[in-house]
């Protein structure tokens, strides 16, 4: 199967559109709170684990060519180089 063609901005934006119509819900959990999800962007089948890097490769045995976009589960940023990372509110929201 070939993979479909999306931009990087197509691709974080199916992303987060998938989170917040329901997966959001379903993991924004305590136990979850600075995991990585990583969701196919083609199907919204998604995985957690604490780095992304497995997760990636379980969803990658499913569908090799698959859209992969990763997000911090409670956070406005997956990763931070020298700065702080800030939890989001619970109101928190991707703008189209």
């Amino acid at each position: 199967m070939q993979a479909i063609l999306f931009s990087a901005e197509e691709v974080a934006k199916r992303a987060y559109q998938l989170y917040e119509k329901g997966i959001r819900k379903k993991v924004e959990t305590e136990e979850n709170i600075g995991k990585m999800v990583v969701i196919n962007v083609e199907t919204g089948d998604y995985e957690i684990d604490q780095t992304g890097l497995q997760a990636a490769k379980n969803l990658q045995k499913k569908s090799p060519y698959a859209r992969l976009f990763g997000i911090r589960i409670g956070y406005n940023v997956a990763a931070s180089f020298s700065g702080v990372m800030e939890r989001v509110s619970n109101d928190f929201r991707y703008c189209d």
